[in-house]
């Protein structure tokens, strides 16, 4: 079995195959070991800098990546948009070029554009990592995500997964299909209508508009938050109201206690507590979004280490 991942980005989750993956998983039990040491770092990156360019606003998965990187003893350079010369005019070949020369051997990007990452990979020399390109993918995010079943229920094979909510603006619901079906999960997207997107019956899963059916089929649900800010508008475009979505998609209690059996609950945040999930549930005993977060910075400093692995770096003058 190879210790190297088979690609030079982490554009999305095509890149990667099941070995890949799998590589990914082993090399991040590792650093779960590490993160629980006393001193929670190692040199593995010491000679690498990483420049974190965020062009949407970000909290979880920005610090979740500065905090891999520095745990592996990486240089950081963060990099905002809303403070950069992009509020110039400039374009976003000529930000990262003019921090390429600063000489930056790795990019982690989240940008609004679907495709972002892959424009950059083929006009920037240096290794890319998505962490977010618009409504298209989300794949640490997703590879986060299966990590945690896998750690909860000690495999992904076979497992029935339910991803609830808004799928059509959703870039973790894609990765996280993606991802599961490498892997050998069985998917269930759940949602409005007016929020499925039309080419998920080509994505190998199975639909359902009905929350209390998709929960009595899964082992797992995966709760999305509805992302009003791409709705346009008053920011709600493709429901009658919040109050209406919560009653007929949201996870409460009471919902969850009809269900008869027990399932894992997931969400990869921000929580809108009242809407898709209430409070009782997200915060239960059969919550892991907690160690979903904590999973983060270990997936995360093992796809940073495994690219940085594979990257041709010559000796600096």
């Amino acid at each position: 079995m190879s210790d190297a991942l088979g690609t030079k980005h982490l554009l999305g989750i095509d890149d990667l195959t099941a070995d890949d993956i799998d590589l990914v998983f082993r090399t991040a039990d590792g650093f779960k070991e590490v993160l629980a040491r006393p001193i929670k770092k190692v040199p593995s990156l010491r000679d690498i800098t990483v420049a974190n360019l965020f062009f949407e606003n970000s909290t979880r998965t920005r610090i979740s990546f500065e905090l891999a990187e520095k745990r592996l003893s990486a240089d950081v350079v963060n990099f905002s948009s809303s403070t950069s010369s992009t509020k110039k005019g400039e374009t976003l070949i000529d930000t990262v070029n003019n921090i390429l020369s600063m000489k930056v051997d790795m990019v982690v990007m989240r940008h609004a554009d679907p495709g972002a990452g892959v424009f950059l990979s083929r006009h920037v020399d240096a290794c890319i990592i998505n962490a977010g390109d618009g409504t298209h993918e989300h794949p640490t995010q997703a590879l986060l995500d299966a990590y945690s079943i896998r750690e909860k229920l000690g495999r992904v094979e076979g497992v029935k997964v339910a991803i609830v909510g808004d799928i059509l603006h959703s870039r973790v619901a894609l990765s996280n299909v993606l991802c599961l079906r490498k892997l050998g999960a069985q998917v269930m997207l759940c949602g409005p209508t007016t929020l499925m997107p039309h080419h998920a019956k080509d994505l190998g899963v199975r639909i359902a508009h009905d929350l209390d059916e998709a929960l009595r089929w899964c082992d797992v649900a995966n709760m999305l938050r509805i992302q009003l800010e791409r709705q346009g508008g008053d920011g709600i475009a493709n429901f009658p109201s919040l109050r209406e979505y919560a009653m007929l998609f949201g996870l409460d209690r009471r919902r969850y206690e009809a269900i008869g059996k027990d399932i894992v609950i997931m969400h990869p945040g921000p929580i809108n507590r009242g809407v898709e999930i209430t409070s009782d549930v997200a915060d239960s005993a059969s919550s892991i979004i907690l160690h979903q977060v904590e999973n983060g910075v270990a997936v995360r400093m093992a796809v940073l280490f495994l690219l940085a692995g594979g990257m041709d770096r010559q000796p600096r003058p």
